[in-house]
């Protein structure tokens, strides 16, 4: 079977396009090489994946013919594309282009093809406000521009499984972490601090946020579980993520812990849409797909710090 995976360069979708070749898919990957972040990362990333015969072709999903690029017979897509997290330097439209025009743009290619493929959109906790240790049947009151247009996204694949115009699923991620994590989040850029002996920026309060950090292949366990459960996800949407809850300090002194050294910190101001706590409620998940992650915090982050020696 054959299966397309958009974001395939980033984070996640560079492990969830390493499994599913492990799993005997034939896979193809699209990434639009976004400057988000630094490119040398996810140049990185499309190697790591070329090595295992994953091409990663790049292409926007806002802009780019799809149908004139690709060809058909997708049994499955995996949208991970998205302009990610909270950064003042990014403006609403580059929310609202990356995760809701493109998103629709994606759904209007899988609409046309011969054999309609099944749809699994990766959302985010973020879209259940400004705490997040609710089940899947609460109400989101998302705070952000990213958790409002992911919301937006998650909306528009589940209209289409309404409309039986697709099948698909969302699955909501907690706090992941891990091995190939953006420079800018947390523990990539702890690790870097601990290693390089840089300043920490510690936003005023974020060290007692509280958070389900979950280790990658915990999340990808949850989002192939997908595979041989097709009805029973159509039109579904599942929390994915550890119930474990650590506080940012907590992670903080993990860290500090593996690497043996105190890393320095400098206040910042809070930041406005952050998150003060998220613990996943995977009661549907364990139920419905047999998830159950397992890998401990200090585990993961070992992992992590292994890889940043290795590539940095």
């Amino acid at each position: 079977m054959k299966v397309l995976v958009t974001g395939a360069a980033g984070f996640i979708g560079s492990h969830t396009a390493e499994r599913l070749k492990k799993l005997g898919y034939e896979v193809i990957g699209i990434d639009n090489f976004s400057p988000y972040y630094d490119l040398g990362l996810k140049k990185l990333n499309a190697k790591a994946l070329s090595e295992k015969n994953i091409e990663v072709y790049n292409l926007d999903l806002r802009t780019d013919n799809l149908a004139a690029k690709l060809t058909n017979g997708f049994d499955y897509i995996f949208h991970f594309a998205a302009h990610p997290g909270i950064s003042d330097k990014s403006t609403f439209e580059d929310y609202f282009s990356n995760n809701i025009l493109a998103t629709q743009r994606l759904l209007e290619f899988a609409e046309k093809l011969q054999k309609r493929p099944f749809f699994v959109n990766i959302a985010t906790s973020s879209i259940y406000g400004l705490e997040a240790t609710f089940p899947e049947s609460v109400p989101p009151k998302p705070a952000s521009w990213y958790g409002v247009t992911k919301l937006a996204a998650e909306q528009l694949v589940l209209a289409k499984t309404r409309e039986k115009k697709l099948q698909g699923t969302s699955f909501r991620l907690f706090s992941v972490y891990g091995p190939r994590e953006r420079p800018d989040k947390l523990y990539t850029r702890l690790i870097d601090c601990g290693l390089n002996n840089k300043v920490f920026p510690l936003f005023e309060g974020s060290e007692k946020h509280l958070r389900s950090f979950t280790y990658v292949q915990d999340i990808v366990d949850g989002i192939v579980s997908v595979f041989g459960k097709e009805k029973i996800c159509n039109g579904e949407i599942f929390n994915l993520g550890t119930e474990t809850e650590s506080t940012t300090a907590q992670g903080i002194a993990t860290v500090e812990e593996i690497l043996k050294t105190k890393i320095a910190t400098e206040r910042k101001p809070p930041r406005a849409g952050d998150q003060s706590r998220t613990k996943a409620n995977i009661d549907k998940a364990r139920k419905l797909l047999n998830y159950n992650p397992q890998t401990t915090l200090k585990a993961g982050l070992e992992a992590q710090t292994e890889w940043f020696k290795n590539n940095f």
